[in-house]
């Protein structure tokens, strides 16, 4: 069973869950905020941290357990996937800061993998670089022992693999066109939107969407074969 971690409603899964009851493996979507955090991960083949617009520096008792949890199933050598604040939640929980950036990184926008990600078993094959959605105005130090996988104009750390099976993603690539269509909606309605150009994010769709869910799959693929293979060992 992959657990994946929900931090509010309109972050799911998206592409990965798409593939993971394409390949028939049993998940579980668990709202972190609203069902509370799995008290411990004996017996998942998989853990999924997606995103959110809090922050890990929030103090938060959820974040705080779900560190916990993250940072035992690493013991346990389970594949554990973070996406946006996931990823942040992964680097916090093993020591690295979480701070914010000079500046937002909102919207498309490209990302460049480093040698160590031309070669990383999951991203192999991923064109050097290609487009992501951006939604994030915090970054991170690379935690202690990780490797960078990919970088932007704007920020250094854009992806890590810690260990064979723990990565981190700032970036999306498991949205479709409603999840972005929503997201610019919130954005836009909301207090403390930091989305200054909707319309040039709505217009990115027809552009993007296709590039970057080719390279998510291939990506998202891969690291469903490591929980595959936790399952059937």
């Amino acid at each position: 069973m992959l657990i994946v971690l929900r931090h509010v409603s309109y972050e799911g899964p998206g592409l990965i869950e798409d593939m993971l009851e394409g390949r028939g493996l049993p998940f579980k979507v668990v709202d972190i905020f609203r069902e509370g955090v799995p008290l411990g991960s004996a017996g998942f083949s998989g853990v999924v941290s997606m995103g959110g617009p809090m922050s890990v520096n929030d103090g938060a008792d959820e974040i705080e357990r779900e560190k916990n949890l993250l940072l035992e199933a690493m013991e346990r050598d389970i594949p554990i996937l973070g996406v946006c604040l996931g990823a942040q939640v992964i680097a916090s929980a093993m020591g690295a800061r979480v701070y914010k950036g000079d500046q937002p990184e909102v919207g498309w926008g490209e990302v460049t993998l480093t040698q160590n990600g031309l070669s990383d078993p999951l991203l192999a094959g991923v064109d050097r670089v290609f487009p992501v959605l951006h939604w994030h105005a915090e970054t991170f130090d690379l935690p202690d022992g990780a490797v960078n996988l990919a970088c932007s104009d704007k920020f250094e750390n854009q992806a890590f693999r810690a260990g064979r099976k723990t990565y981190g993603l700032q970036f999306h690539m498991e949205v479709d066109e409603e999840m972005v269509r929503e997201w610019v909606t919130r954005d836009q309605e909301g207090a403390n939107g930091i989305l200054s150009e909707p319309d040039r994010v709505l217009e990115g769709i027809g552009p993007n969407l296709h590039r970057t869910r080719l390279a998510g799959a291939l990506f998202i693929g891969r690291f469903l074969d490591l929980v595959a293979g936790r399952r059937s060992g």
